[in-house]
């Protein structure tokens, strides 16, 4: 007669991988094809983009609902016998690496690449003709649209859209009105481009886009008269977009997901992307802001200052 073995409890290994562990595992697999050499620089940022989308749409959904299950003290075990409150920090670390991955690729490898095959320069290269075109389009088509908002009592952090462009602006000196503030926000309207095509007159060849990121920070001066800039950062903050909705008590499923699809933009904070350089005192005081952690924070080298071009007119980058 055949005797079973009984495994004691503890020895025995999951079947399956936490559902974000094993997002990240795919996202890692996409990154792999744009650390391939063989494939062409431009397929190499095309995936670098497909990681950024995905990486967005983890933590507006899934980083968020771990959150929210940790709020609510949600003890259940996700697959691999971890509780949510264990599960984040090794998600937190994850992706970071991930991410510390992507940009050392992009800003060692993929936009080094680009000028060797006449595709890419510096925004210190831009020639004179450059400069004042790129100008006159500030002055033109962006400070209509720039509220800069200095913070003091008066004018509190404004609300932040998810996933929009913002600048936090250090100032020194006074304003037309007399104050003081220190700090302004400046927001990226979505109606703007993030990428702005440079007329083939000045472009010198091929087909040259010019990152918005790079004009607001050359002529942020102009939306501070009689003050000094010194210095403009970059911020992203990821919002909580996932859709809550209780089947049994809904009536109108269109009236409610109208309800709900008008509050993504503004849910609860998840993440917040700043930039490489930004001041210390800077960075802890947006976390206030978001309430969130420096697990919640990553720091990136997104070269802002970087002027991309290509031969190819349908090629394009996302930038949000």
């Amino acid at each position: 007669m055949l005797q079973r073995t009984r495994i004691p409890v503890s020895r025995i290994k999951p079947q399956f991988l936490a559902r974000e562990l094993s997002l990240l595992a795919f996202n890692e697999r996409v990154l792999a094809q744009a650390e391939d050499r063989r494939v062409p620089v431009l397929e190499r940022l095309r995936f670098l983009c497909i990681l950024s989308s995905n990486l967005d749409e983890f933590f507006e959904i899934r980083v968020a609902e771990l959150k929210e299950r940790i709020r609510l003290g949600n003890e259940i075990e996700i697959p691999g016998d971890t509780l949510p409150g264990d599960a984040f920090p090794l998600i937190a670390e994850r992706t970071h690496a991930l991410v510390a991955r992507q940009y050392r690729l992009l800003n060692k490898e993929s936009f080094p690449s680009l000028p060797t095959r006449g595709c890419a320069s510096r925004r210190a290269d831009w020639t004179k003709e450059q400069r004042s075109w790129l100008h006159n389009y500030f002055m033109r088509e962006m400070i209509p649209l720039l509220t800069p908002i200095g913070l003091d009592p008066s004018h509190p952090f404004p609300r932040v859209l998810n996933k929009s462009l913002n600048f936090a602006v250090q100032l020194e000196g006074r304003d037309a009105f007399g104050r003081n503030s220190g700090t302004a926000i400046v927001q990226a309207p979505r109606a703007l481009p993030r990428v702005v095509q440079l007329p083939k007159a000045i472009a010198g060849r091929g087909h040259v886009f010019v990152l918005l990121t790079s004009i607001l920070q050359a002529f942020v001066q102009a939306l501070f008269q009689g003050m000094t800039v010194r210095g403009s950062f970059p911020f992203r903050v990821t919002r909580n977009s996932d859709l809550f909705l209780d089947e049994e008590e809904i009536k109108n499923l269109r009236t409610a997901l109208a309800g709900e699809l008008s509050q993504r933009h503004f849910g609860d904070s998840v993440r917040l992307e700043v930039a490489e350089n930004i001041p210390t005192e800077l960075e802890q005081f947006l976390l206030e802001q978001f309430q969130l952690t420096t697990e919640d924070l990553y720091r990136v080298d997104g070269q802002s200052t970087w002027c991309v071009s290509c031969r190819f007119p349908t090629w394009s980058t996302r930038l949000s």
